[in-house]
């Protein structure tokens, strides 16, 4: 008896020791200068880091085993606070990528790897604004039956109910300090003004984003063309509308996505100060999935590609805020996107993802009305992401107009 109890005492204490330990060292700041050097051999020695840590990237459940090793070993948190230095990655390029931050070598077809827990295999600056819409928009969708979900608002000011409407990545947290349901719904999202002057904005950090039938050098194939119909159908519905075509990802003839959210602000903060009347900044983008994956729903007779919005909450585990990417619109970037999901639910039920959450900024915080939409994915026809702005647009104009479907 006295040797069992003794046996339980030494490992209840080792256990106990274990996890002292533990707090210890991040608690220090051990572990955070121990993998900041690592970050810098990584980009050095020009090793892929991201098969290491683009598995932590993709956990989903925050189980004991990932929770202590995510303190332990956030290895890309530390590579990307010091890629962010200004270091130069050699043969590896870091990107800021749409579903998770990864290491991707620098070539054109280099793709963001993000997948939805529910969606495996599922089957010089240009500002154009159209003074009267092409055949194709020439009846834009404007729904005005509700034949999807609507959810009781005792249930959407619960914060727990709430989180089946997201995906948030393992480096950052949707805390309840963070996100206040309650708050975000009472949120007038309506325009202030009308078109007399500029309102909206749409831009394309990632300019060269193209889909499995795009034509090589038509870029009214490549996401740009989608964001000219966007365009398009907002005119029509009556707005204001800016969409710049700069290219903010393609430097010296090659594709270079290592500075293109610096270069996307820079762009479009010039074009903030010349139109100060602008309130609704878009930056539209298409996924990256694996192969197997079509982000396809029918609409009205229509193959159309689903579309995911995309918060960054300039929040990590590591480091809590992250200064240098404040974001005094954080709470208005998030009551935008959680108002057009309920939208989408009522109105076209099957059509969107859930909304993707990750720790950093991705010029959100220009305008309180500031969205990145992931439109589709490389795997969908050029027509079947063009079919999906269809919907958006009906959403965003039923939004800025003040509707509410809850």
């Amino acid at each position: 008896m006295f040797n069992k109890k003794y046996r339980l005492a030494v490992l209840l204490t080792a256990v106990i020791l274990i996890f002292a330990s533990i707090k210890i060292i991040t608690s220090t700041g051990f572990m955070k200068t121990l993998m900041k050097g690592v970050g810098k051999f990584f980009i050095e020695a020009g090793i892929p880091s991201y098969v290491c840590y683009s598995q932590a990237e993709n956990a989903t459940d925050q189980s004991l085993k990932n929770t202590i090793l995510s303190d332990l070993y956030p290895s890309g948190e530390y590579y990307r606070m010091y890629a962010e230095q200004g270091e130069s990655c050699q043969t590896y390029t870091y990107i800021e990528a749409m579903g998770q931050e990864v290491i991707a070598v620098t070539e054109e077809e280099s793709e963001t790897q993000t997948q939805s827990e529910e969606e495996s295999t599922e089957s010089a600056q240009t500002q154009s604004q159209s003074d009267a819409p092409s055949s194709g928009a020439s009846e834009v969708i404007s729904r005005n039956v509700i034949t999807g979900t609507t959810y009781d608002r005792a249930s959407l000011n619960d914060y727990n109910f709430t989180q089946r409407f997201y995906t948030v990545t393992s480096i950052t947290s949707l805390t309840t300090d963070i996100f206040r349901p309650q708050e975000f719904l009472d949120k007038d999202m309506t325009i202030s003004h009308d078109a007399s002057t500029p309102q909206i904005l749409i831009f394309h950090t990632h300019s060269q984003e193209t889909f499995i039938d795009s034509v090589e050098g038509d870029d009214s194939t490549s996401i740009l063309g989608v964001g000219d119909y966007l365009t398009e159908l907002l005119t029509q519905k009556g707005y204001n509308v800016i969409h710049d075509r700069s290219i903010y990802d393609y430097v010296d003839g090659k594709l270079d996505r290592s500075k293109a959210y610096t270069y996307a602000e820079q762009g479009i903060e010039k074009i903030l100060e010349e139109n100060p009347s602008i309130e609704v900044v878009i930056d539209l983008h298409r996924d990256g999935v694996a192969d197997t994956t079509h982000l396809v729903t029918e609409i009205d007779g229509k193959q159309t590609a689903k579309i995911m919005f995309f918060n960054g909450l300039s929040y990590s585990n590591v480091n809590g805020d992250i200064g240098y990417l404040y974001n005094p619109f954080r709470d208005d970037n998030l009551a935008m996107s959680l108002q057009m999901h309920l939208l989408g639910e009522a109105y076209y039920p099957g059509f969107l993802r859930r909304i993707y959450i990750n720790a950093y900024r991705y010029c959100l915080h220009e305008r309180g009305k500031s969205m990145l939409i992931e439109a589709g994915a490389q795997t969908n026809t050029v027509q079947e992401v063009k079919n999906a702005m269809e919907p958006l647009s009906d959403m965003l104009d039923k939004l800025l107009r003040g509707e509410r479907a809850y």
